[in-house]
């Protein structure tokens, strides 16, 4: 994987970094952790400005996450209906949570969208109930870009102070990454485990 974003970065460079971002968000497997944090070092090393790194890196971010909007919005939350009252035990919902939860994003969607950015996994699954509740495009655009900036700095700056050393980004990114992923799972098995339906609570 590794390599795969190295000869992509060394062959496209800016445009590059822009469709890598853009396919960490409809195939999560490929970590923007690595693809920013290997831009930083590219600017360490002369090969990449910063400010073209974190405008291309943020717009691929947006691009990514606007395909799983636009699926979102195609569908709307009630085209969700029937997979929930299907699959509701192994998602561990009903169908009053989803309405719930469609009016909360619709009066709080634009900040969740914002916080949701710095969240692993959960940065890209947003988009997908943004777009069911047809949040205004400027909205989640603006969400989403001033979010994904900040964290790609992050990684960027990251990148750039470790310089050319991956081994040392991996050792601080990498376990904090499987950590949460680690976490994420384990909540998901314990919510699947111990989820009842409201009429047997």
């Amino acid at each position: 994987m590794t390599t795969f974003i190295l000869d992509a970065i060394a062959r496209g460079g800016y445009l590059g970094i822009f469709l890598l971002m853009a396919l960490e968000n409809i195939i999560p497997p490929i970590p923007s952790e690595v693809i920013m944090g290997l831009g930083g070092m590219a600017v360490a090393r002369g090969d990449m400005a910063m400010l073209p790194l974190l405008l291309w890196g943020t717009a691929g971010t947006t691009a990514g996450n606007y395909f799983w909007y636009a699926v979102g919005r195609k569908f709307g939350y009630q085209g969700l209906r029937p997979f929930v009252d299907r699959w509701g035990r192994w998602l561990t919902v009903e169908w009053e949570d989803v309405e719930k939860l469609h009016r909360f994003f619709r009066k709080h969607g634009g900040k969740t969208v914002f916080i949701f950015r710095f969240m692993p996994t959960f940065r890209t699954m947003i988009s997908l109930p943004a777009g069911m509740a047809c949040m205004p495009r400027w909205r989640f655009f603006l969400a989403t870009f001033t979010g994904s900036i900040i964290w790609n700095a992050v990684l960027a700056y990251a990148g750039l102070w470790l310089g050319s050393n991956f081994e040392q980004l991996d050792h601080y990114v990498g376990p904090v990454a499987i950590a949460m992923s680690v976490a994420i799972v384990v909540a998901y098995i314990y919510r699947v485990v111990t989820w009842k339906p409201r009429a047997q609570r």
